[in-house]
């Protein structure tokens, strides 16, 4: 019995993963190498022209998606690291309510978020039109409908899924290694690229999947806060699923989607890697 504990102790997580997770992805599987319409139903044909035929015709979505993912990402790392640090080791008694503060957006509605945004955003909202007015801003500036917006929109939404690995990660620094290099006549700065920041790459990993994913396919931003020219690859799945009601190209683009993620995830952690993370660490 002892030998089953393990599995039993799995069992429960990996039922539920293969009824939600595992059985779906295989249903979508079949449906995108169908061929047929809403009307007259869909028939299993085995059609994997499917997918040459959303990589030619939505190849601009899948990259600009990935770009704004990595824009994201990296505008993430850098605002969050701070934060995370200030946190961390300037929190004092205070972190838990600091912490709080850092989650206090995810009470609110992620589509109701980024629609206050748009408000405030809008050309003549409570932001852009008093600075218009004053002569600081041209006439015709905007925000909205741009590369900018979209981005801006993912990095407000998903920092916080930054912010906490890397805060975590910087907690389990003990200060008392910093305060041994800085006996060493370290100085600040060496202090922190020879102590802090390997040690906390473990925290910066797993934001950063954390936060490419969901960035890479999120399509409310881009569709509150961009324009026709920022369409990402989650739009054009929504419109395909609900609006052209095409189920096989909807599902031959979210697959494509995800194993243009995975491949770049494996590449990822291959280039960083959790070992070679862990080992940094563990200098």
């Amino acid at each position: 019995m002892k030998r089953l504990t393990p599995y039993l102790l799995v069992l429960p997580g990996g039922l539920w993963l293969a009824v939600f997770l595992v059985v779906p992805m295989v249903f979508m599987a079949s449906v995108s190498t169908q061929e047929g319409d809403l009307v007259n139903g869909f028939a299993q044909t085995f059609n994997v022209g499917v997918y040459g035929d959303v990589l030619s015709q939505y190849g601009t979505q899948f990259l600009r998606s990935a770009g704004y993912g990595l824009a994201a990402t990296v505008l993430s790392i850098l605002l969050a690291y701070p934060v995370a640090y200030w946190i961390a080791f300037r929190g004092g008694a205070r972190k838990s309510t600091y912490l709080l503060l850092v989650l206090l957006p995810f009470f609110v509605s992620f589509v109701l978020r980024t629609v206050s945004w748009k408000f405030l955003l809008a050309d003549e909202g409570i932001l852009l039109a008093p600075l218009k007015s004053a002569g600081l801003l041209p006439g015709d500036f905007h925000v909205l409908q741009t590369t900018a917006a979209v981005i801006g929109g993912l990095v407000y939404n998903y920092l916080p899924f930054m912010i906490l690995p890397i805060y975590v990660a910087l907690e389990r620094v003990d200060p008392r290694t910093v305060e041994a290099a800085q006996d060493l006549y370290a100085s600040r700065r060496e202090a922190f690229t020879r102590i802090v920041l390997p040690l906390s790459l473990p925290g910066v990993f797993a934001g950063v999947l954390m936060t490419f994913v969901p960035m890479t396919s999120d399509y409310v931003n881009a569709a509150i806060l961009g324009g026709p020219e920022n369409t990402m690859i989650g739009n054009i799945i929504q419109t395909e699923y609900l609006v052209n009601n095409d189920y096989p190209t909807a599902a031959a683009l979210s697959f494509t989607l995800m194993a243009a993620m995975l491949v770049g995830i494996f590449a990822y952690a291959r280039a960083l890697g959790t070992e070679n993370v862990l080992e940094a660490a563990a200098r």
